[in-house]
């Protein structure tokens, strides 16, 4: 159908009792649903609509709605459905509820909601929200990841069903967020950084939960109740950006003891395992102490580092014989080498070690030795388990074993052997492995086009209105742009790079990455200014958390940057230094239509 033959309507407004369903192309300036139920049906493309949600319900089902502005009232409720990366910003709640359904929504804005207005999560729904100051609700296996300082009126939910996690802010100033109803299997951490341990003191159903990051900060939540169900003395699991760290091998893995290689799912509390003690170059027999499994399932619509896919290593993938069958593990299980432990998603390499995208549920196993101890499983030297906090995530197996209260452990103070991700040493040895691809059958083909790359960023502006500005000056790392009067924000928008995806997974980066933005000033003929919100925290939408006292900030990929108080809405010259990415992938940069879909 072509735009000239897209019907075109000023207004429509649904009344109680009345239902109305979008299921084709239409252009509404206005739509108002007046106790009514609208849905914008699968195959709808509206543009430019204004949209408010009195006392009905309306329903958004399709990624071709664009919405220039949607407010919704107190008995409201505006439902987005089954949708991915669709940026919603100008969503304005004034005390109703704003609900996603298997949906990923980023760079929503707190400010957004006000008079008691709600979030609710459900289906596995995932949701990025800053400067938080209402109550969400998380349901059914979704994922709130926090940034900024939470407001007065903030206050999460863990509520119906399982897996559901919550990732606070690394940002945060305070630590006062109520925090209700955390459950066994729930999920919590903080956003963009590792806990190492997470640790809650459960008083008659409330008291603290304390997280550690392995970047040696503490963050400290009062204000916490728990669910009927949580035992005391159990921890929760520790969290990354993006899900959870599980590190653990699939059923029949062949552990070595003394007696010969058992099946991991046969391992039981008390047996013996063969550790080998690298530093002394000779093998020990070590004890049992506990066994543990739990269920997995993938994630797809996550990178595949981080949706649960196992790893496949080939039969002789290492070297000859090693491992001697095929390994499956998840993709953080460590493999050792030369006296380090090393992830093993760092080393795939799509060909001869590879996530098995065959395997989308399974069970995995883990055991634990009275020390952390390097051990064999299907003849390649691995890791035995570490309990840096998530022993709650499984069940135990075997014999009964008596409650051990040596509380958690960490890398740095407990490991067998020193943890490395550091890519002067992973890739070498990942280029390594690639050279044995001849030697190992069954390896998969590689994709036919390598992902092409530029390190160009693509820098753009990005006005409320949609309009672009591009720069009209590019000298070294500084670009210039020339802003009309009125502009009290703007974004900035450009290519967007996961190194470890486009650089190579040897890279232990796995932010996505627009460009480091460092000093940025406004130049109006009367003076100079010198804008520095993105680097105190006063710009956290789109912006990744600021690293120790570097200078630079880095977006990502659609940064808001308000301008207000600085350029007192004159006209001028905007500079920003931005050093880009090491490499992006070649990929369109996002118009402003696509803005509103995606952050």
């Amino acid at each position: 159908m072509s735009p000239s033959s897209i019907p075109q309507v000023q207004s429509i407004q649904v009344y109680a009792g009345s239902t109305l369903t979008i299921s084709s192309p239409i252009q509404v300036q206005t739509v108002t649903d007046s106790g009514g139920t609208i849905n914008f049906a699968s195959g709808a493309s509206g543009n430019n609509i204004t949209l408010n949600v009195n006392s009905g319900t309306t329903n958004i089902a399709s990624s071709g709605i664009q919405l220039t502005q949607a407010a919704v009232q107190s008995a409201g409720t505006l439902a987005v459905n089954n949708l991915t990366n669709y940026s919603m910003s100008n969503i304005n709640v004034f005390g109703g509820t704003f609900e996603l359904n298997n949906t990923s929504l980023s760079g929503f804005s707190g400010s957004n909601v006000q008079n008691n207005g709600q979030i609710v999560l459900n289906n596995g729904s995932n949701m990025t929200v800053s400067n938080l100051q209402c109550q969400v609700t998380v349901n059914s296996g979704s994922t709130l990841a926090l940034t900024g300082n939470y407001n007065s009126g903030a206050h999460v939910v863990y509520g119906t069903g399982t897996g559901n996690t919550v990732l606070v802010s690394s940002g945060a100033s305070q630590t006062n967020l109520p925090i209700s109803n955390i459950s066994n299997g729930d999920k919590i951490g903080v956003n963009g950084a590792t806990v190492s341990s997470a640790t809650y003191s459960d008083s008659s159903g409330s008291g603290p939960i304390v997280l550690h990051t392995t970047s040696g900060q503490t963050y400290t939540y009062s204000d916490v109740t728990y669910g009927s169900d949580v035992v005391r003395g159990t921890s929760f699991s520790a969290g990354i950006q993006g899900g959870d760290a599980v590190i653990c091998f699939l059923s029949g893995s062949m552990i070595r003891t003394p007696a010969g290689d058992v099946a991991v799912e046969d391992i039981e509390i008390g047996d013996q395992v063969l550790a080998f003690d690298w530093q002394n170059n000779q093998d020990v027999v070590r004890p049992v102490v506990w066994v543990g499994k739990a269920s997995a399932k993938v994630r797809a619509r996550l990178p595949d580092d981080e949706a649960g896919w196992p790893v496949r290593v080939l039969k002789d993938a290492i070297s000859d014989g090693v491992p001697y069958k095929d390994m499956l593990i998840t993709a953080e299980h460590c493999l050792f080498f030369e006296g380090r432990f090393v992830p093993v998603r760092m080393l795939v390499n799509g060909v001869s070690i590879f996530y098995d995208k065959s395997i989308t549920s399974y069970d995995y196993y883990h055991v634990e030795t009275a020390e952390h101890s390097v051990i064999t499983a299907d003849g390649m030297l691995t890791e035995s388990y570490l309990d840096t906090g998530n022993r709650s995530s499984f069940r135990q197996e075997g014999k009964v074993a008596t409650l051990r209260a040596t509380g958690t452990r960490s890398w740095s103070h407990d490991a067998a052997a020193p943890l490395c991700v550091e890519r002067s040493f992973v890739e070498p040895l990942f280029r390594y492995l690639e050279t044995r691809e001849d030697q190992v059958e069954g390896c998969q083909t590689p994709a036919v086009d390598a992902v092409q790359t530029t390190q160009d960023p693509g820098l753009h502006l990005v006005m409320s209105n949609g309009a672009v500005i591009r720069p009209i000056r590019h000298q070294g790392q500084d670009y210039s742009f020339m802003l009309p009067a009125g502009v009290d924000s703007v974004r900035i928008v450009s290519r967007v790079s996961r190194p470890s995806e486009v650089i190579g997974p040897f890279v232990d980066d796995r932010r996505s990455l627009g460009v480091a933005v460092g000093a940025i000033c406004f130049t109006d003929s009367n003076q100079r200014h010198q804008i520095t919100t993105h680097l105190d925290g006063g710009a956290s939408e789109g912006w990744h958390d600021a690293a120790g006292d570097s200078g630079y900030v880095w977006t990502k990929g659609n940064a808001l940057l308000p301008l207000a108080a600085q350029t007192g809405g004159v006209m001028g010259m905007l500079t920003i230094t931005a050093v880009p990415a090491e490499q992006y992938s070649v990929a369109p940069v996002q118009t402003p239509a696509a803005l509103r879909h995606s952050a």
